[in-house]
C-alpha cells in the first residue's frame, strides 16, 4: 500500500533544504521519494526502474553541491525523477510527462538546476567537458558533475568524451553510475574494504602528506615514494582491474562505492571535489532499487505505461505497429535464414523480444551505438545477409553519416525499420520523430515507405526486404493505428487514388495521419490521394496531380525538407498552374499526446476539414 504522508519531502523546496535535514531524516526522504515516484508514475507512465536506482546518488550530490552554481548533466536524463522533486518541482509531477506538466527529462525552462537538455545517450561527459572548461577560463569556482551509466557507455561519443576530458585540469567529476555491474565484474571483499578507504577526504589529505614528505627527504625519499608508488598500482590493478583503465585516461578513479549508501557516497563526492583535476566516481547502484518487480524486470519498467502497483501489471494494449513489426520479422525470418534483426539497446521497444529468443544467432543488440549498428548492416548485406535495423527515428539521426557514406557509397542494401516516427506522446522535444525524412531523403537511391495501417506494414517490410535495391526506410508511429472511414487492402503500387470524377482538388497524405485526412475528406468533393511509397515520387503521379486546379498535402512530418516541399517543386517543373497548398509541423512538438501534438499542428480531423473546405472556395 502506498503512504500518502511525506513529512519529509514536503519540507524540501529547493535544492538547499536537503542540506539541513538529518541523517535519519534523509534516510526517510529517500523511503518517501521511492514511495512518491511510484504513487506517481503507476498513474502517468515513465521511466522508473532507472529513477528507482539513483535515489541515494541524487540527494547525495545535491548534498555535496550547490545548484544551481555547480551544475549535473544527467546522461539521457531519464533518471532526473529524484532531481526534479528536490528543487521545488514536486507539485508539477502529477502532470509528469504531461502537457504543462514536469518534462520527463533535464529542461533548462523548467529550472535553472537543469543544466543542459539531455534526451540522447553518451553525451554527458562531452558536454561536462565543455561547461567545466567554460569555469576555467572565466574564473568561476564551480563543479560540473557528469552522471553516465554503464549503458551509456556502449555509445562511442562517451569515450571520445572521456578521453578528451581526461586531459584537462578542470573541476570535472564523471560519476559512472553501474547498476549492472557491466565494468568491474570482480570486486571481492578487499577491493570494497579498500575503495571504501580511499573514498574518505582522510584519506586523500594523509596520502597527499605522506608524498609530500617523502619527495623532500634527501638521497632515499624519491625511491622510497616510487617504491611504494610502483606497489599500489600493481595491488590497484590486481584488485580494480578497470581503475587502471580510467587513470589511463588522466582520472583520478574513486569507487566502487554502494550508491545506496548516503554516508559513502557523501564522503566519496568530498573526496572527488578536493582533487585538483578530472575525477571518476564509480558508483554501484540497484535499479528498480526498492520495488520488486522493477528490482526483477527492470527492463519492463525502464519506461513504462500506467500500471498496478500491487501487481506490477499494465492494462492490456490493443495491439501497436512495434508488435507487428516484430510478428512479421519472426515470419519473414522462418521463411529465409538470411533475414537478420540489429537494435540499439532497444530490443523490447522495438517489438524484438520474441525474435530475439527463437532467432537469437540472428539478432543483434549492439547496445547504444546506432553509427555502428548502420555499418554493421552494410558489412551483413555485403556478404549477403539481409540485414533489418530496428530504430526510434530521433536515434537513428545519429547515423547519418554511415547511411550515406557506409551503405548509400556502398551500394549494400539494408532496411531501416524506423519506429516512433511522426509526433511522440510523453518524451518531449529530444524524442520526436520529425525529421526522418528531410535527412533521408538527401541520401542517394533511397527508398521510404509509411504504412497505415498493421497489414500494411508488414507488406511494406516484405516489400523493403525484397522488391527493392539500396537503403530502405519504413517508418511508422508508435502505439496503434487509426481508424479509416472505409475498408483499405495494400498492394504494391506506390499510390493509391480514391477519384472523384468531378473533383476539382487533391488531397494527399501517408502514414497515420492518412486516417485524419479520409475522415476530413470523405464528405467532400474531392481526390483523395494516399501515398505508399513516399519517397521518391513517381512521375506518373505528378501527372495525374497536374489536372488537378488545386492540390493539398498533410503531412506528420517537419514542413522543412518533407515530401510536400518535393512534390511542390516536382509539380512546379513539371508546369503545374493551380493552387499547391501544403501543411506539416513547423515547430518540434512538445510534451502532449500524439493527438494534441496533431491538433497544436492544425493536422486534426477538424483542422483539416476546415482547411479542405476554405481551399474549395478560394
Amino acid at each position: 500500500m502506498l503512504q500518502t504522508d511525506y513529512t519529509v519531502l514536503e519540507r524540501i523546496q529547493n535544492t538547499a533544504d536537503v542540506k539541513t535535514l538529518t541523517a535519519d531524516e534523509l534516510e526517510q526522504l529517500c523511503d518517501e521519494i521511492r514511495q512518491y515516484l511510484l504513487q506517481t508514475v503507476s498513474k502517468t507512465g515513465g521511466h522508473l526502474a532507472s529513477n528507482l536506482g539513483v535515489v541515494e546518488l541524487t540527494v547525495a550530490l545535491h548534498r555535496s553541491f550547490s545548484l544551481p552554481h555547480d551544475q549535473i548533466v544527467w546522461d539521457v536524463g531519464h533518471q532526473c525523477y529524484t532531481h526534479k522533486l528536490l528543487t521545488g518541482r514536486r507539485e508539477g509531477f502529477a502532470q509528469l510527462r504531461q502537457e504543462n506538466g514536469v518534462a520527463g527529462f533535464p529542461r533548462p525552462n523548467e529550472s535553472e538546476c537543469d543544466a543542459f537538455v539531455t534526451g540522447h545517450s553518451s553525451t554527458s561527459v562531452s558536454a561536462a567537458n565543455g561547461m567545466a572548461k567554460a569555469k576555467t577560463l572565466t574564473g568561476d569556482d564551480g563543479y560540473v558533475v557528469a552522471v553516465i551509466g554503464d549503458g551509456a557507455l556502449t555509445g562511442g561519443l562517451a569515450y571520445e568524451g572521456l578521453s578528451n576530458a581526461g586531459r584537462s585540469k578542470d573541476r570535472l567529476i564523471v560519476i559512472l553510475n553501474d547498476n549492472r555491474m557491466s565494468i568491474s565484474t570482480n570486486v571481492g571483499f578487499v577491493a570494497r574494504h579498500l575503495a571504501v578507504l580511499r573514498a574518505r577526504p582522510r584519506y586523500l589529505q594523509w596520502k597527499n602528506r605522506t608524498a609530500r614528505v617523502l619527495r623532500h627527504i634527501p638521497l632515499l625519499g624519491k625511491p622510497i615514494y616510487k617504491a611504494l608508488l610502483h606497489t599500489k598500482l600493481s595491488l590497484k590493478r590486481l584488485l580494480y582491474k578497470n581503475s587502471s583503465w580510467f587513470e589511463q585516461m588522466g582520472y583520478y578513479y574513486l569507487g566502487p562505492v554502494d550508491g545506496h549508501n548516503l554516508t559513502a557516497l557523501q564522503n566519496a563526492m568530498q573526496t572527488a571535489r578536493d582533487i585538483t583535476g578530472p575525477v571518476l566516481l564509480h558508483v554501484q547502484t540497484v535499479k528498480g532499487k526498492g520495488y520488486p518487480f522493477a528490482e526483477k524486470f527492470p527492463d519492463k519498467f525502464h519506461g513504462i505505461a500506467p500500471f498496478n502497483v500491487e501487481t506490477g501489471e499494465t492494462a492490456a494494449g490493443n495491439g501497436s505497429f512495434s508488435a507487428t513489426f516484430g510478428e512479421t520479422m519472426c515470419r519473414l525470418a522462418a521463411e529465409d535464414d538470411r533475414v537478420c534483426a540489429i537494435t540499439a539497446a532497444m530490443t523490447g521497444g522495438t517489438g524484438l523480444t520474441a525474435f530475439a529468443e527463437q532467432y537469437h544467432k540472428r539478432c543483434f543488440d549492439v547496445g547504444i551505438a546506432e553509427e555502428h549498428a548502420v555499418t554493421f548492416a552494410s558489412g551483413l548485406a555485403k556478404n549477403n545477409a539481409l540485414p533489418v535495423f530496428a530504430v526510434y527515428s530521433t536515434f537513428l539521426q545519429r547515423s547519418y553519416d554511415q547511411i550515406l557514406n557506409d551503405t548509400a557509397l556502398n551500394s549494400t542494401h539494408i532496411v531501416l525499420a524506423i519506429d516512433r516516427a511522426g509526433a511522440v506522446p510523453a518524451d518531449g522535444e529530444t524524442h520526436q520523430g520529425v525529421f526522418d525524412v528531410p535527412f533521408l531523403k538527401t541520401i542517394p537511391r533511397v527508398t521510404i515507405f509509411s504504412p497505415t495501417t498493421y497489414d500494411e506494414l508488414s507488406l511494406r517490410l516484405r516489400q523493403a526486404i525484397y522488391d527493392v535495391d539500396g537503403v530502405v526506410a519504413v517508418r511508422y508511429p508508435k502505439g496503434g493505428e487509426w481508424a479509416l472511414p472505409f475498408d483499405y487492402k495494400p498492394d504494391y503500387a506506390s499510390y493509391t487514388v480514391w477519384d472523384k470524377p468531378s473533383a476539382k482538388a487533391a488531397v494527399i497524405s501517408y502514414g497515420r495521419l492518412f486516417a485524419n485526412v479520409a475522415k476530413a475528406a470523405q464528405d467532400k468533393d474531392v481526390t483523395l490521394v494516399k501515398l505508399n511509397k513516399i519517397f521518391p515520387l513517381e512521375q506518373e503521379l505528378v501527372e495525374l496531380l497536374k489536372s488537378y486546379d488545386t492540390v493539398l498535402f498533410a503531412e506528420e512530418c517537419s514542413e522543412e525538407g518533407s515530401i510536400a516541399q518535393a512534390l511542390g517543386e516536382c509539380l512546379l517543373q513539371n508546369g503545374f498552374k493551380g493552387h499547391y497548398l501544403r501543411r506539416g509541423i513547423a515547430a518540434v512538438p512538445t510534451t502532449s499526446t500524439a493527438e494534441r501534438a496533431l491538433e497544436t499542428a492544425r493536422l486534426d480531423v477538424a483542422s483539416i476539414s476546415e482547411w479542405i473546405q476554405e481551399a474549395l472556395y478560394e
